[in-house]
């Protein structure tokens, strides 16, 4: 038998819980997010149902935007802890299998296992978990972490058709997918590099500038040229993403956090000095708490600002000193702001605080 990895991701999974919960629900457009009221100021989606992304409905957007494209839809507010509970069930029941399970959110996870058919294995997972929860999922099959995520946006993909796509492997059906090193070239050179796991929007551009805008010619590309652009690090992983390599190791530790931040959305943007540093000190000073109340040490801090036009600049500071002093940390934020300019008024402020490693303590 081979050493598999799959990636499990539940199909709209924060609406999916509360139809589960409002079966009359099931077919309408359902947005989730904030208290729930469209009507209210500086709420955001968090997960838009099937239905309502026909409207162009989709997580991230101001809930009032999504009710001037949908107002027929049902908005309901965020349960953190149903999708808590409803996430454990899925794991849970993952866990029943004799695989591996890594856990990456509330909706997704990889699973580890030796398998001499993947597909069969992807199969029962699914079924499982519909039949234990009522929820359903697609999965992704492929020989490492990359393209087995990947793999699965073609199964959800492959649902809306008749037949998977070419070069999936004997046994794909809907809503499961392999892409493994046999068909990766067949099924991605020709596809954007947007399409890759890891390659957003900024990234996208600066690999444009280097004439590489498909997957084959970020695979093709010169190792050195991109380390120079990128960094020695980060230009061998792009390199490497372009061929689908990736991690192969799956486990069950629950990874360590690294940071922790605060951010609040104000229902009334902030304008004057005074009132932008009094907050920035409250939030500054809540996270360190719940920091130090966890044990742990701070060496960098980081301070996020959103003005009225969603401009969102970040600014960090590595500490000379390693502290749990929220006093510290609050100033430093301060010293931070100070690199701003602030010429519109500021609708949210953020801060983040990076943890000293548990081995370096």
């Amino acid at each position: 038998m081979s050493w598999w990895v799959l990636h499990v991701d539940m199909d709209q999974f924060i609406a999916a819980v509360e139809i589960r919960r409002r079966p009359e629900l099931r077919g309408l457009p359902v947005v989730v997010g904030g208290s729930g009221d469209p009507t209210q100021p500086r709420q955001v989606v968090a997960t838009a149902s099937y239905e309502a992304r026909e409207f162009g409905v989709h997580s991230g957007m101001p809930v009032r935007a999504a009710y001037k494209k949908c107002p027929q839809a049902v908005f309901l507010p965020s349960d953190p802890a149903a999708y808590d509970a409803a996430s454990a069930e899925v794991m849970d029941t993952l866990r029943s299998f004799p695989v591996v399970v890594e856990v990456w959110g509330w909706d997704e996870c990889f699973v580890g296992a030796e398998t001499d058919d993947p597909e069969a294995l992807a199969v029962a997972l699914r079924a499982a978990v519909e039949e234990r929860t009522s929820l359903t999922c697609a999965v992704g099959i492929g020989d490492n972490k990359t393209r087995a995520k990947l793999a699965t946006n073609f199964a959800k993909h492959s649902r809306s058709h008749a037949a998977p796509f070419a070069g999936a492997g004997e046994g794909s059906a809907a809503g499961i997918y392999r892409l493994t090193a046999a068909n990766w070239r067949e099924v991605m050179d020709h596809r954007p590099i947007r399409d890759l796991w890891g390659i957003g929007s900024r990234m996208e551009k600066n690999l444009n500038e280097l004439g590489i805008t498909t997957v084959a010619e970020l695979a093709a590309a010169d190792v050195d040229v991109l380390k120079k652009r990128f960094g020695p690090n980060m230009g061998a992983w792009y390199a490497a993403l372009g061929r689908g390599l990736g991690d192969t190791h799956v486990t069950d530790v629950p990874r360590e956090p690294v940071s922790r931040s605060h951010e609040e959305t104000f229902a009334t943007d902030l304008v004057e000095l005074p009132d932008i540093e009094r907050e920035l000190r409250r939030i500054a000073e809540e996270v360190t708490r719940e920091v130090v109340a966890d044990g742990r040490t701070i060496q960098r801090v980081w301070v996020k600002l959103r003005f009225i036009s969603f401009y969102t600049p970040i600014k960090s500071r590595k500490l000379k000193t390693p502290t749990q002093d929220p006093e510290v940390i609050a100033t430093t934020a301060l010293d931070l702001l100070q690199k701003f300019e602030i010429r519109r008024p500021i609708r949210l402020i953020g801060v983040r605080v990076e943890f000293v490693p548990p081995d370096a303590n």
